[in-house]
């Protein structure tokens, strides 16, 4: 029986897969990956030959390339996603390392609690 890690896994792969398919049929390379630690990502490259690594954010449904507001999309409405994704491929990444996102909804949680 698999675990929920599992599925949540097999569940990014998919809509990291549909999203690499998109991204190809336009012509902005697109390789999927897995990282050290498991997590299945997207290594997207840019116009300047820049990979960056699109990952996916279950709980808020995003597609992530950074920390920044404007590095992250839905992944609810795929077409605008996509659209979204390749526009910041063709712009080119943001300079610098990129981001990682993280929020820890136990911090969140004990917020409302106090």
């Amino acid at each position: 029986m698999k675990s929920t890690l599992e599925h949540r896994r097999a569940y990014q792969q998919r809509l990291l897969t549909a999203l690499r398919e998109e991204l190809t049929a336009r012509e902005i390379p697109a390789v999927l990956v897995v990282t050290a630690d498991g997590r299945p990502g997207l290594d997207v490259t840019d116009s300047r030959c820049r990979p960056r690594r699109v990952f996916v954010h279950l709980p808020f449904c995003w597609f992530y390339w950074g920390d920044q507001q404007d590095e992250r999309v839905t992944f609810l409405r795929l077409p605008a996603a996509v659209d979204r994704i390749e526009q910041a491929a063709r712009d080119g990444w943001s300079e610098g390392e990129q981001g990682e996102l993280s929020m820890d909804l136990g911090k969140i949680a004990d917020v409302y609690r106090s």
